[in-house]
């Protein structure tokens, strides 16, 4: 039982880590990373579909990123729908692919973009004290029923504890990392 209840809370503490991981890489650098276009979504046949779904991006050099559509005639749908993703992102249309230079950030935009960073992982510690907190309502739970002993209980709360720690530390770890590559000039 107390180990069903670890392992469910340490694969939802590890779904969260995944998702700041995703949310880092909608968080441009000064460096071209095909993950800044993640979040594009191309009108397809009347659906939206992740720009993945409908063309190649690959990096061409540090600071250019290349968009080739599967579809010639989706090059120009493409181009639109990464002008209005917000990302601040201008493609150059040379008639069988995109080129998409990344503007030099300032040092007014990295502070925006840390201040990003930061609120992703501080939701993310968020969600992890989360799962925390209902992985010791199902100990307490279990006590209750008289299903489990205090003294077990007392072993699952401090197993709960130390893996939210660890989580705690690789978000603390990955935000880090993350606000340096920002910083990086």
């Amino acid at each position: 039982m107390i180990n069903e209840i670890k392992k469910d809370a340490q694969e939802r503490m590890q779904k969260s880590l995944e998702s700041l991981s995703h949310a880092f890489g909608q968080i441009r650098t000064g460096k071209a990373h095909p993950s800044i276009l993640g979040s594009v979504m191309v009108p397809y046949y009347g659906a939206d579909t992740p720009l993945s779904g409908v063309a190649n991006v690959t990096v061409k050099d540090s600071r250019t990123l290349q968009v080739v559509a599967f579809e010639r005639n989706m090059l120009a749908a493409v181009d639109k729908a990464i002008q209005s993703a917000g990302l601040n992102l201008n493609p150059t249309n040379l008639g069988e692919l995109l080129l998409i230079s990344m503007p030099a950030l300032t040092e007014e935009t990295r502070k925006g973009f840390t201040k990003q960073a930061r609120s992703a992982a501080e939701d993310a510690r968020v969600a992890v004290r989360n799962i925390r907190r209902d992985a010791l309502g199902d100990l307490k739970k279990l006590v209750k029923d008289k299903e489990i002993s205090e003294d077990e209980d007392r072993r699952g709360t401090a197993e709960i504890d130390k893996l939210t720690k660890d989580f705690e530390a690789q978000i603390t770890k990955a935000t880090e990392e993350k606000e340096k590559d920002l910083m990086a000039v």
